[in-house]
Parts: structure tokens; sequence; C-alpha cells
């Protein structure tokens, strides 16, 4: 499947990106990241092979990952993960994330 962007209200999920336009490997290292450009690579791959779906919960005005969460379509499992102070944010988008996973079956 292609990535799936998702508008959620206060915030914006889309795929993790490192390009001219948003690159979120910092924001990918502070979340413990050791290698974020293969982390996302990684992540890229596993949305083609339909094995794991993966969203960066982003503020709306400039991108910025605050998030992340994951979807494994098999399971249903859902992972979230926040840089310090954005728990909110990764449980508002783990929510949406539900519904969409929901919509899938």
């Amino acid at each position: 499947m292609e990535s799936v962007e998702i508008n959620a209200g206060a915030w914006y999920l889309r795929a993790l990106r490192a390009d001219e336009r948003i690159d979120d490997r910092p924001a990918l290292t502070e979340l413990g990241e050791a290698a974020p450009a293969d982390y996302i690579e990684a992540r890229t791959a596993q949305w083609a092979s339909d094995s794991v779906y993966s969203w960066a919960v982003c503020e709306p005005t400039t991108g910025e990952l605050v998030a992340e969460v994951t979807l494994t379509p098999d399971t249903g499992l859902i992972g979230l993960r926040a840089r310090p102070g954005h728990a909110e944010a990764a449980q508002a988008a783990g929510d949406v994330v539900r519904r969409f996973a929901d919509s899938l079956n």
C-alpha cells in the first residue's frame, strides 16, 4: 500500500521523510534512533510490503515530527512514541490510526 496521509485535527500524520523539504532524522534521533536514515528507509519498505504502517505525527504549520504511530495491519497492534512533552499528540494520533485500521476491515 502507498503511504496514507491523515488529517487528525490538531495534528497531521504523514510518512516519515528525509528530503529537501522535510527532514525527520533529527527528531528520530531524539526518539532514540541511532541510524535515522536507515529507519526511514525500513519504514518505507514496510509500507510497500504491508507489514507495518507508520506515521510521523506532525505540527500542521511546521511539519515538525513530534511523535510516531505505527500499525501492524495483520494484528491491529498500534505503537506510540513521542518526543518529550508530546505524549498527548501521540495518543490522539493513535486514536485516529485505530479508526483507520477499523476502516481496513
